[in-house]
């Protein structure tokens, strides 16, 4: 256990600061405080998914901080980034310059952060703690398994992964989230979402990784000493979250 301490400590000294930054805000509970701690991961993560898909336009940040500022006062903060697309593609036919990919941004993690920060708004501080469990122990239980039994080769984006580590994350996150789920919706939906959710953070982290290959850096950034940048550390939330959101209000 020391050993792995140790040959961890960074990343373990960082994760556990960000825990602790996690529970506070919950327990504060405050729209103001939850937009403003959202918008600062959002706007580091825009900036981060800017350089991954390699556009260079400056202008993008402030478009950017724009709709963060509208997400405060618009009550359907996930269809911002639906709008946001209507608006752009008006634009690429009027200006013939523009560039498609200059638009990723507003889709990912744009559209991720929207949605969670939504259901933050729809179903309250439970929701984000549930969906926090199920991503935080897909990873937990891929990695704990992986190492232990893992042996089948998952997909060449991640060869790090392995079939049964992502089957064991998988189990680990639904039996860990269905029990915190339950605070929120009955069994069965607690059960279902939770399986679904899991399942869609392993290629919300594949997706990532896809870009990062693609852009050949090894992290999205360095702000977070042994883990790398904010979209390596929220991946998996920014699809497990829209898949949150479209379940509960499709199955609740």
């Amino acid at each position: 256990m020391l050993d792995i301490f140790e040959d961890h400590r960074e990343r373990i000294t960082t994760g556990l600061a960000l825990l602790a930054a996690v529970l506070v805000i919950g327990l504060i509970d405050n729209f103001f405080v939850m937009w403003l701690v959202f918008g600062v991961i959002y706007i580091l993560a825009f900036k981060e998914a800017v350089m991954l898909f390699g556009v260079e336009d400056e202008s993008l940040y402030l478009y950017g901080i724009g709709l963060w500022i509208i997400a405060a006062i618009y009550p359907y903060g996930d269809d911002l980034f639906v709008l946001a697309g209507v608006a752009y593609a008006g634009a690429i036919a009027y200006n013939k310059e523009l560039e498609w990919k200059s638009f990723f941004p507003f889709i990912y993690p744009t559209a991720g952060i929207l949605f969670i920060f939504t259901m933050y708004q729809e179903y309250g501080v439970l929701s984000l703690l549930w969906l926090l469990v199920v991503v935080a122990m897909t990873d937990v239980g891929a990695y704990a398994v992986g190492k232990s039994i893992g042996k089948t080769p998952f997909c060449e984006t991640s060869p790090n992964k392995t079939m049964e580590g992502v089957l064991g994350g998988i189990a680990v996150a639904t039996l860990s989230g269905m029990f915190i789920g339950l605070f929120v919706v009955d069994f069965m939906v607690s059960l279902l979402i939770s399986i679904f959710v899991a399942t869609s953070s392993i290629f919300g982290d594949l997706f990532e990784s896809s870009l990062k290959r693609a852009a050949d850096v090894k992290d999205s950034g360095d702000i977070l000493p042994g883990h790398g940048g904010v979209l390596d550390r929220i991946d998996g939330y920014l699809f497990g979250g829209i898949v949150m959101l479209v379940l509960l209000r499709g199955l609740v």
